[in-house]
């Protein structure tokens, strides 16, 4: 409990706001989709270009207007609100009025994270989270609904709309990627000889190992859909006669797992579930591989991140899961992930907090 407790951060048990911010605060939740609205059309208008490349000058709200082509109504509407989100700023004294980018434009314009992060919200999310409250109700994904019929996103990810299967893949991949070069050192620590990748996506981790190691083996496990998606990736062709694939749904307690392995990894993947779905996961693949088998469990986990900002974008991300994907699943605390994989027979080995610039755990469990 200590341990956790020194990556909380102090926000989560002081309330610190005086009055006044804490009702400026509500106001910015009351009026967040108009928030979000105007950053993304302040982005997509290219507006905060012309802004950026105006550097330390400044532009004039007609400068603006003839560079975007948008009426004067459209400019100063959003350049009025993008004052008070600040994303740009007035130059003091100007005639007429010249206007610069504002840090938090600036990130918007130019941070990759950030990129990812709105992009997937507003392609893959921002329709179906008003459906959040019956996802909750329900236990079930209802904003789904929006794209398609299907129990989750998972089934229907090779049939989304390109624009939205685009976001939700450069979403998973930005933050999943960044680790592979501090997590597989971990990993090749223990001489694997045969990797099993359940939730192998695409086969970005399948390659990266087989990049890092010329003689590893890897099976890439997932459902069927995603497997085809993995075969037509270019990427991996050169590897293909050291790869394994094995379509499945792991959830079907009839479909059994390959035994001929001596490492599990799943990245990104048990977020996915529930922790009773999580349990019998594990306690699936305890039956299938061989005694002692190492897995490697990496997640972003909400109580272990370094930067507030970290924990708010984890914590966000569960309003996905429940509204969007699948229904029951969230971001896992530390305590929360260990006790359900501990609880269905593994023993945690070894963990590393902090990997890579996004502040991933890779837990090191044994099967016993």
């Amino acid at each position: 409990n200590r341990d956790i407790l020194r990556f909380m951060h102090s926000y989560y048990f002081e309330d610190t706001l005086s009055a006044l911010q804490a009702k400026f605060a509500a106001q910015k939740l009351a009026f967040a989709p108009a928030a979000f609205q105007t950053a993304k059309a302040m982005i997509d208008f290219h507006i905060l270009k012309a802004i950026e490349d105006s550097k330390t000058d400044g532009i004039t709200i007609d400068a603006i207007i003839d560079k975007t082509g948008l009426s004067s109504y459209a400019v100063k509407l959003l350049m009025e609100f993008s004052l008070s989100l600040e994303l740009v700023k007035m130059v003091p004294h100007s005639e007429p009025q010249l206007y610069v980018l504002g840090k938090t434009g600036y990130f918007l314009l130019n941070d990759e994270l950030t990129k990812a992060n709105m992009n997937f919200i507003n392609d893959v999310c921002y329709q179906g989270f008003f459906y959040l409250q019956e996802s909750l109700k329900t236990g079930t994904p209802a904003g789904l609904k929006v794209f398609g019929d299907w129990d989750t996103i998972y089934q229907g990810l090779s049939a989304l709309p390109e624009q939205v299967k685009k976001s939700w893949f450069a979403f998973d991949h930005y933050y999943s990627d960044s680790i592979f070069d501090a997590a597989l050192p971990i990993v090749f620590k223990e001489n694997p000889q045969h990797i099993m990748d359940i939730g192998s996506n695409t086969g970005k981790f399948t390659k990266a190992v087989l990049s890092y190691n010329s003689r590893v083996l890897v099976t890439m496990v997932d459902l069927a859909p995603q497997i085809a998606m993995a075969h037509n990736n270019p990427e991996l062709t050169a590897f293909k006669d050291r790869i394994e694939s094995y379509p499945t749904n792991i959830l079907n307690p009839d479909e059994q797992l390959p035994s001929n392995v001596d490492t599990v990894w799943m990245s990104q993947f048990l977020d996915c579930f529930s922790l009773e779905e999580i349990q019998k996961i594990i306690k699936k693949i305890k039956r299938c591989v061989p005694p002692h088998c190492k897995v490697f469990v990496l997640e972003p986990l909400w109580d272990m991140q370094r930067f507030e900002a970290a924990s708010y974008s984890i914590q966000a991300t569960s309003i996905y899961f429940a509204a969007m994907a699948n229904g029951n699943s969230k971001m896992y605390s530390y305590s929360d992930l260990v006790g359900a994989i501990e609880a269905a027979g593994c023993s945690l080995v070894q963990t590393h907090h902090n990997l890579g610039i996004n502040s991933y755990s890779l837990l090191q469990f044994r099967v016993s």
